[in-house]
């Protein structure tokens, strides 16, 4: 790769310059101190800048979200402190589901064998009543299935069906 040939202006950042500058700015008072602000502040926010967001959202300290008009989430939805979106791509997440502290949900890659190292950015998709457990990681293009439960640190690479236990890395579903 060679990284002086690095040129991502094709990408979408999907909003206008001025919109994402507004937007680190309230990234920056409402998401990024340690100490509680109400979620119903935060959600009104990511709705302000074109978030779909349902009832019931608990969001907590530090949540680092990219682009919130590229992200949906479903109603009683809970993040848990630190945790990172990099919604470079759609990231819907439904409800009822549980993302704990620093789990990170990536949008986003690089063709590593590509001499001018482009971006490829995928969705992620959450069904209903997941967990994703502390420190997880989630990558670009994964779906997992309804009820599933990603176990603390897990890297998950790929998409899983409904009400799989997930462990390890590369995360697979644990035997029996």
């Amino acid at each position: 790769m060679r990284l002086d040939h690095y040129d991502n202006s094709y990408f979408s950042r999907g909003a206008s310059k001025i919109k994402e500058a507004l937007w680190w700015v309230v990234r920056s008072v409402l998401f990024a101190p340690w100490f509680p602000i109400p979620s119903s502040i935060k959600v009104a926010a990511l709705r302000l800048f074109g978030a779909k967001v349902g009832r019931g959202v608990v969001i907590r300290s530090r949540v680092n979200i990219t682009f919130p008009w590229k992200v949906t989430l479903g109603d009683h939805v809970w993040i848990g402190d630190e945790v990172l979106i990099l919604s470079l791509d759609q990231v819907t997440i439904a409800s009822h589901v549980c993302i704990s502290q620093r789990a990170f949900l990536c949008t986003g890659s690089h063709q590593f064998k590509s001499e001018n190292f482009d971006l490829v950015t995928k969705p992620i998709s959450i069904r209903e009543g997941c967990w994703i457990a502390a420190n997880v990681f989630i990558g670009a293009g994964v779906t997992l299935g309804k009820g599933t439960l990603c176990s603390a640190g897990s890297v998950v690479l790929k998409s899983h069906g409904a009400d799989q236990v997930l462990v390890g890395n590369p995360a697979v579903p644990r035997s029996s």
